[in-house]
């Protein structure tokens, strides 16, 4: 069973342009996320999958292995198809490049457990939002999962709405994820569907066609740099752990990133008072009914 890692790595984001280069301690984004992907040792071989001369330079720099993909790709599906189209594997490993905490369990999670699943296979990460801001933040996409653990909907939304009971958590959709090739090539040769135009959530597409997609719990609050601010938190905690010694640049070898959290009743009363402006009435009125 062949396992191979992809991490695309877009120059022209709509948000942040550049970011797959951004110096973190030193050394670009892509670097740091390169070694911790080439440290799961499940994974045959780790490739960089670049669009931009630019990005293409470093990797050389930096000897990273890439592979030069089209500027055309709407979307990192695609962009990890046309990866599928130029060597072949079992699974397709894809790590966003814009996580830069990610740690090798969080990654392992999403790596199958059978020998070798014929046909499609999706499998992604996830974990529970703490901080009640992430909750409204439209760049988090929330995940419903069934009792087994396959994904009902994916929104950008604060879902499932809390109308019949306060007891839950939300799921917030981590950018890890395992495909085979049939899955892969399936979201290509299907159009998109109306949910998926909606809400700009690739993911759709298999959902609105009754595919399976299964996502894992992963105990990390690692970050995905979408913004400068965010570049900002990620530095702080590296450049931390590098005085502390908890990261050795000669190794690599960063622990799981654990942030401190509000204590639970803080949480909750903060999630109340965002529900209750992101929802309005409707929201106060049946938190009344449930007490």
């Amino acid at each position: 069973m062949k396992i191979i890692g992809v991490i695309p790595a877009r120059y022209q984001s709509s948000r942040f342009p550049g970011k797959p280069l951004v110096d973190i301690c030193g050394k670009p984004m892509i670097w740091w996320v390169y070694q911790q992907v080439k440290k799961v040792r499940e994974i045959e071989d780790v490739f960089v999958a670049i669009d931009d001369d630019r990005i293409q330079k470093v990797c050389e720099k930096e000897n990273i292995k890439y592979i030069l993909t089209s500027n055309n790709h709407f979307d990192h599906i695609s962009r990890i198809h046309e990866v599928s189209t130029k060597i072949q594997s079992n699974y397709y490993v894809c790590v966003n490049g814009d996580e830069p905490l990610v740690d090798t369990i969080a990654i392992s999670s999403v790596l199958p457990t059978k020998e070798y699943h014929h046909g499609f296979y999706f499998n992604g990460a996830m974990r529970i939002l703490s901080n009640p801001a992430e909750v409204i933040d439209p760049s988090n996409i929330k995940i419903v999962v069934s009792p087994l653990g396959h994904c009902v909907y994916m929104s950008r939304t604060p879902v499932p709405f809390p109308k019949g009971t306060l007891f839950f958590q939300y799921n917030k959709y981590v950018g890890i994820e395992c495909f085979t090739k049939e899955a892969l090539d399936f979201f290509v040769s299907t159009p998109m569907g109306n949910n998926e135009k909606i809400e700009d959530i690739d993911h759709l597409r298999f959902i609105e066609n009754d595919k399976k997609l299964y996502f894992t719990y992963i105990d990390s609050e690692s970050i995905s740099v979408d913004t400068p601010k965010d570049l900002e938190k990620v530095c702080f905690i590296i450049e931390e752990k590098i005085k502390k010694g908890d990261i050795n640049m000669d190794t690599f070898t960063p622990p799981p990133v654990r942030l401190l959290k509000f204590s639970d009743l803080c949480i909750r009363q903060t999630i109340d008072r965002l529900l209750f402006f992101y929802f309005g009435k409707s929201y106060k009125n049946k938190k009344k009914q449930a007490a």
